[in-house]
């Protein structure tokens, strides 16, 4: 059994936003593997399904992103789903759009839905970096501005076809772990 958790904000005004990339891929998965609908849960949304035979639930946390780990931890208590078991796909401004990475663990390098999932359940869970790429400038309101940003066109053309090879290859993640994702992700990337 595994938690599937989408990162963004909740709003209609967030929607399209760089911060949003880990809704917009809950949201294909959702689409792509027939889950249930989504229904309001452990202060986020939550939907239940199979991919290749693993049983998944699919989490969109409504907390905003500075209180993740908040949903998060209900969740994988309430399912009694272990870290290992859970994936976090979110954005991750030190890669540009046309870059995906994974792992289990590490640091929250300033994502406060990272910090605060560290915070709640440990840091080793395996994690899904869609890139959105970086400000000019690394101020704080320039970091801000950036991901509650929308896309240029370029961007959305990557950051979408990035999603499409997250959700082709979520099967590989759950049955073969991280390691054979990041290796097939780096196949496909290479071929772009």
């Amino acid at each position: 059994m595994f938690l599937v958790v989408g990162l963004g904000n909740p709003g209609a005004e967030y929607a399209a936003t760089r911060h949003n990339v880990g809704f917009m891929a809950a949201d294909e998965i959702h689409r792509r593997y027939n889950f249930s609908p989504f229904k309001a849960k452990f202060d986020g949304l939550i939907a239940e399904g199979a991919i290749e035979g693993e049983k998944v639930y699919l989490l969109k946390p409504q907390t905003f992103m500075n209180l993740s780990g908040n949903s998060v931890v209900k969740a994988a208590h309430f399912y009694k789903i272990l870290p290992q078991n859970i994936v976090v796909i979110h954005d991750d401004m030190d890669l540009p759009t046309d870059k995906i990475k994974a792992k289990i663990g590490g640091g929250a390098g300033g994502h406060n839905g990272i910090k605060s999932i560290d915070a709640a359940i440990s840091p080793n869970y395996n994690r899904i970096r869609l890139g959105v790429g970086h400000p000019a400038n690394k101020d704080e309101d320039s970091v801000v501005n950036h991901v509650l940003s929308g896309f240029s066109k370029a961007d959305k053309e990557n950051v979408e076809r990035n999603i499409e090879i997250v959700v082709d290859l979520l099967p590989v993640l759950l049955k073969k772990g991280v390691a054979e994702f990041s290796n097939q992700l780096g196949m496909k990337l290479a071929k772009r």
